[in-house]
């Protein structure tokens, strides 16, 4: 079960709480909601609007054995983290929120926030103060709570099936991808007009069309002549940073939250190839894939990518033969030019290296199954299975690669750049490591 360390953590570090721990000596003793007694002293200070009181006395009230009610906690965010006019106080209710969900972690039944009021502030262009303190606390509730139904093995009562199921609220997962999208570009929040039901491989007309229908890229001239601010070292991009991660994590769980794991991560990689095709910048598409926190779903999307990447599709199912097709028959794509040619097919390859790893961790970490499945699977020591097309040998790797090599001499018309030569060898190891 130590495998199964990726859903046993935090979501969210409790950097401000060190000092709190949960009770361990009388973990039988059922919470209760604060006395009536200090609730009304609560409420005064709230009626006066005396917001350090209201954290003095909620803090020295919280323990053990008493939380605060719902519409406490709901009060706390909305009037006081939220509040674009609070300041130096943030620190502070951000510190009894999270010592709240440490000591009473919250539930479907208790939780003080909402996807209207999360998908307002996530939207809203005067970002305020608390924006990124919100999410962080948003995130660490979901994390909370999906861990302990996942020891119970009742995730549909899970607050993540609640709002990131792909079977039943389909459109705040998009939603996420949307704001990943504006996180990584820096372009704001919008989703592209036409997102292709079916991706064939279009002419380099119909191509270039696909590339600008995404309204929130303005002018991929612009984006390159002015990256945005993601990439600059200041605070604003380390904050944008933190705000990828946490929307990948909630990805990743959306992923596992229902029964078929697979099915799940098609539906998100489709939402998300669109965005990937009209994403202008090489280290903006890199950012948005190497932070993927679920393999499986990383792995749908890349598969995705050199699918439409290939003049004649194949009909295989992910493995190491299909991963093979792929090196001999993708090609760069139109959207993904930079300045030279070479640097395109570098990022292809780098690319599809990151394939085979995904794909072998998937493999054997039984990322394809259930997350209840694969408990049983770890605890009963099953062998991965392999598709019967992952049955490769090291001549056909080395074929391959030939193919590549003189495809490469064709097109470049010049002497192999090194990052080329590096993700060759690369990838052919990665191969041979994975046929042993």
């Amino acid at each position: 079960l130590n495998k199964l360390h990726y859903f046993r953590r935090s979501g969210v570090q409790h950097l401000l709480l060190q000092g709190v721990a949960p009770n361990r000596e009388t973990p039988q003793q059922k919470p209760e909601l604060m006395p009536s007694g200090k609730m009304s002293m609560v409420h005064t200070t709230i009626e006066e609007n005396f917001l350090e009181g209201t954290l003095h006395f909620l803090s020295d009230f919280v323990s053990h054995q008493y939380c605060p009610p719902k519409e406490i906690i709901s009060h706390l965010i909305r009037q006081i983290l939220l509040n674009p006019h609070q300041g130096e106080i943030l620190k502070d209710i951000y510190m009894l929120l999270m010592k709240i969900q440490m000591l009473h972690p919250a539930n479907t039944a208790t939780v003080g926030w909402d996807w209207t009021l999360l998908k307002h502030i996530m939207e809203d262009q005067e970002k305020t103060p608390g924006q990124l303190l919100f999410l962080q606390y948003v995130l660490q509730t979901l994390e909370d709570d999906f861990q302990q139904n996942l020891r119970l093995r009742l995730l549909q009562k899970s607050i993540a099936k609640k709002v990131l199921s792909c079977d039943k609220c389909f459109n705040n997962v998009k939603e996420v991808v949307e704001w990943l999208a504006a996180a990584v570009t820096g372009v704001g929040f919008s989703q592209p007009q036409e997102q292709p039901q079916e991706i064939t491989s279009p002419s380099s007309e119909a191509r270039s069309e696909q590339s600008s229908s995404a309204p929130w890229l303005a002018s991929t001239h612009q984006a390159e002549v002015a990256p945005p601010a993601f990439f600059t070292q200041n605070a604003d991009s380390l904050s944008n940073l933190r705000v990828m991660l946490l929307l990948q994590r909630m990805l990743s769980i959306a992923v596992e939250v229902d029964k078929s794991p697979i099915c799940s991560s098609s539906k998100i990689a489709n939402v998300i190839f669109p965005y990937i095709l009209n994403i202008p910048l090489r280290s903006q598409r890199e950012a948005f894939i190497n932070t993927m926190e679920s393999q499986l779903l990383r792995c749908k999307l890349l598969e995705l990518l050199f699918q439409h990447s290939c003049k004649v599709p194949t009909t295989l199912p992910l493995s190491l033969a299909k991963i093979l097709y792929f090196l001999s028959h993708f090609s760069v794509l139109p959207q993904y030019k930079d300045k030279s040619t070479w640097q395109t097919w570098d990022e292809m390859l780098q690319y599809l290296s990151l394939l085979l790893m995904s794909y072998q961790n998937v493999i054997l970490e039984h990322l394809q199954s259930s997350l209840s499945d694969r408990m049983d699977l770890i605890i009963q020591k099953v062998k991965p299975k392999l598709q019967d097309s992952s049955d490769i040998s090291h001549l056909d790797i080395e074929l391959k690669i030939e193919d590549f090599n003189n495809r490469m001499e064709q097109l470049l018309e010049q002497p192999f750049p090194l990052q080329i030569t590096e993700k060759l060898c690369m990838l052919r190891q990665l191969l041979l490591i994975a046929t042993a």
